[in-house]
């Protein structure tokens, strides 16, 4: 049986779901370290909501649950590292009110390579479908180069009394496994390690280890938040830092560490992804309402309806702080033309700040096709970039491979008929599986759509393993919904031939 630790939800702002829940909610969060003895390894840090589990009384006479968790790493279908354990929640007095999530930790020794790593859970004591899911993980820490860590984001930390597989340089650290800090957590704390900076640097080198916040759509660093420490060259140099996010805007972000040499040129960097909400802040986004519009490219943009379709056009690729100013500020406070070029060019030279007219001219290409690709006439009629498949097209780019199933004969065979395409109950709606490679530095990164109308060619994303996208790991019965209660059969979900399009692209 394996230690778990318990935490509160009112700490992590995580909606736990009743226990009647349809599947069991769990959420998996993982990062990678070095170890001089060992070698690379990864940490895993599953955390489960305790209301969707069923108890059972123990020989204690409290109740209880008891999970079956399964975690495999392989290459080209062989097994490299496992483990399958049971893991109990903590013992409780009452079932009516479970406001707990229980958290297990784990380490898996791997040499440096990419890996498949498929996790299932299965509730014991319970008759609901598995939790299952598949990620891509590389190692890479070679020997003879400065790297960095996986970021770990702490919800706390002490001094160690025993060592444990919290401890990490003489301290314990219980992780914050969420990228989602709500209004009510003001504190983002974070934990890196530093490797081979003695090698590359020399025994006394001297190097700075920057950290900041960025935003997640343009990279553009956050003033407010960007912090710098000076070291010398050890064997393994520790990162233990935090940033008080009170004052923080709502949106997406990425938490970056670097290293650099003496001569400031960047050694290395790493990244991580994290959402703020923060409702009570209000974004200063009106820096720009100064600037001079004289002899740039947007001067001779002057009708406003040209420069709205414009502005909104932009809307895939913008800030969550850009999107509220577009919103209150041009849409809803009818802005003059005047501020509207200021936006615009702004916006651009935020995105290039020697070649905006360039950066603008090629987007608009994309944006020419992503109509044509994407986009619908008619009175219900979207331009291509207010669907969801050219919003993901706009923001990512093109996918490496496309899976497109209009009729699925897995599910039930959807019919061609003279009013266009139906289906009985149970079947599947037409769905197409994205696949990226590589995606802002991570691996095997996928978007799901469907199309529920079947009429139209609005497909919908209904799921994505991308940080800030729509995560639905119920996505299958989503294809499924043509008429009320029809659903796909319960058992293993990513099952049938969605499921092994999605774990196997082609």
């Amino acid at each position: 049986m394996k230690k778990i630790i318990t935490f509160s939800l009112s700490l992590l702002m995580i909606s736990a779901l009743s226990a009647n829940s349809r599947y069991l909610q769990a959420q998996l969060f993982y990062a990678k370290f070095y170890s001089p003895v060992d070698g690379p390894y990864v940490e895993t840090y599953l955390s489960v909501v305790g209301s969707s589990v069923v108890y059972q009384m123990n020989e204690n006479n409290k109740f209880q649950a008891k999970l079956e968790v399964t975690m495999i790493f392989s290459q080209e279908g062989n097994v490299v590292n496992f483990d399958k354990y049971e893991l109990l929640s903590p013992e409780i007095e009452d079932t009516t009110t479970v406001d707990f999530n229980f958290l297990h930790q784990q380490r898996f020794t791997l040499p440096n390579g990419i890996y498949d790593y498929e996790i299932q859970i299965r509730d014991i004591n319970g008759t609901k479908p598995p939790f299952k899911t598949n990620q891509t993980v590389e190692l890479d820490f070679p020997a003879d180069k400065v790297t960095i860590s996986g970021i770990e984001l702490v919800e706390s930390i002490k001094e160690s009394t025993e060592p444990s597989v919290l401890t990490k340089s003489g301290y314990d650290l219980v992780p914050y496994v969420y990228n989602f800090f709500p209004d009510r957590i003001n504190t983002i704390r974070f934990y890196a390690e530093i490797y081979n900076t003695l090698i590359v640097f020399g025994e006394d080198g001297k190097f700075v280890i920057n950290y900041f916040i960025e935003s997640y759509e343009n990279e553009k660093r956050h003033t407010d938040f960007v912090r710098f420490k000076r070291e010398t060259a050890e064997i393994a140099n520790i990162l233990f830092a935090e940033f008080d996010i009170e004052k923080l805007a709502s949106g997406n972000y990425n938490l970056v560490i670097e290293v650099r040499d003496k001569q400031n040129e960047l050694v290395t960097f790493n990244k991580l992804f994290f959402q703020r909400s923060n409702p009570d802040v209000e974004a200063d986004n009106s820096d720009f309402l100064d600037m001079s519009i004289e002899n740039s490219f947007v001067a001779n943009y002057a009708n406003r309806d040209t420069l709205l379709e414009y502005i909104h056009c932009l809307l895939p690729i913008s800030t969550e702080i850009e999107k509220k100013f577009v919103k209150y500020q041009i849409d809803e406070g009818d802005a003059d033309v005047t501020t509207m070029q200021r936006y615009f060019l702004n916006f651009w030279l935020n995105r290039d700040e020697l070649s905006p007219e360039y950066a603008w001219k090629q987007y608009l290409t994309t944006i020419d096709l992503v109509d044509e690709q994407f986009g619908y006439p008619g009175k219900k009629g979207k331009k291509g970039y207010e669907t969801d498949m050219g919003r993901i097209y706009l923001k990512y780019g093109p996918p490496n491979t496309i899976t497109d199933r209009p009729y699925d004969a897995s599910t039930s065979g959807l019919k061609i008929n003279d009013g266009g395409v139906s289906a009985p109950d149970g079947g599947s709606v037409p769905y197409q599986i994205w696949h990226y490679y590589t995606l802002n530095n991570q691996r095997n990164k996928k978007f799901v759509f469907a199309n529920p109308n079947l009429a139209s060619y609005d497909y919908v994303l209904i799921h994505s393993n991308v940080p800030g996208e729509i995560n639905n790991e119920n996505w299958q019965d989503e294809l499924s919904r043509i008429k009320e209660g029809a659903r796909l059969p319960d058992g293993d979900r990513y099952d049938g031939q969605s499921g092994d399009f999605y774990n196997n692209p082609r």
